[in-house]
């Protein structure tokens, strides 16, 4: 048996499906940009740090040394996959890489401009040995990139209007992932990873209010606005179009189903938005 190269491994998904991997007892290659840099220093990986960049094709070869599975995540700051993950993928493929499990995008099926749409239709007309993993919206989003105008000024500023999400914590991804690379009966399946509670926005705010012992409101920004103050913070334009159809998805309530898929691959109910904020409390602080 072989390793498990893991993309992204420095982050919130990547360093989740690391450390259930490592718990299994799976060899696990922890790919980062720079073995030696900060990024190890503030979000330690499991398994060994290996150098790997999808910008610099020099290094590909040398990353799938010793590995037969991959982990392949899209990097947010990444929209041309055209010229990143699909020639990735075709030198996995190249080294006899076995299993590929892709993170990809609930509803990505069905919505063709999005790049995990092109990296899903490139690994079926490979005829890879997949496997889509499409988690609905991500719990840690609120810990992380929407992180500072909670704690800040005690608001989440979205445009969902009211629609309801059925939140996914990115540790269950881990241990969803860590089931499917190491049991049998996954290769070539999709499964979309919901929680099992669907919330809308004033619901999570009201829940963060109860968790933080102080008042957090959903502020329910028009999309112009919300786009709008993206482009002031100096956001990308990449970044503000991936923003925009997030949202348009979320409205259109997509996103709205619960599940218990989860539960049925790794064998424990998906994490609630509750223990989520009971467990990042502290980001918020």
């Amino acid at each position: 048996m072989g390793r498990i190269l893991v993309t992204g491994a420095s982050g919130t998904v990547g360093r989740a499906v690391a450390a259930a991997l490592a718990s299994t007892g799976e060899s696990v290659i922890s790919a980062v940009r720079n073995p030696a840099g900060s990024e190890l220093a503030l979000n330690p990986p499991a398994g060994t740090p290996r150098a790997f960049d999808f910008s610099d094709p020099t290094g590909w070869a040398g990353a799938f040394s010793g590995v037969d599975r991959l982990f392949l995540l899209r990097p947010p700051a990444i929209a041309n996959v055209a010229d990143t993950l699909i020639p990735v993928i075709d030198t996995a493929l190249a080294h006899g890489i076995r299993q590929i499990v892709f993170l990809s995008l609930q509803g990505v099926q069905f919505n063709p401009a999005t790049p995990h749409h092109a990296v899903e239709k490139h690994l079926r007309r490979r005829r890879a040995p997949y496997t889509f993993l499409r988690p609905n919206f991500f719990m840690q989003n609120l810990s992380t990139v929407y992180r500072d105008g909670i704690r800040e000024r005690g608001e989440i500023y979205l445009p969902a209007a009211r629609a309801r999400t059925a939140f996914v914590d990115a540790r269950d991804i881990g241990r969803v992932a860590a089931r499917v690379f190491t049991e049998p009966g996954h290769l070539g399946r999709a499964y979309t990873l919901s929680g099992e509670q669907s919330l809308d926005y004033y619901q999570v705010a009201d829940i963060l209010s109860e968790v933080l012992g102080r008042r957090i409101v959903y502020a329910r920004p028009s999309v112009d606005d919300y786009l709008a103050r993206l482009a002031e913070q100096g956001a990308e334009a990449d970044f503000i179009a991936v923003q925009k159809m997030i949202y348009r998805v979320v409205r259109l309530g997509v996103s709205v189903r619960p599940n218990r898929v989860i539960r049925r691959l790794s064998g424990d109910p998906a994490t609630t938005f509750r223990q989520f904020a009971t467990d990042h409390r502290d980001v918020w602080s």
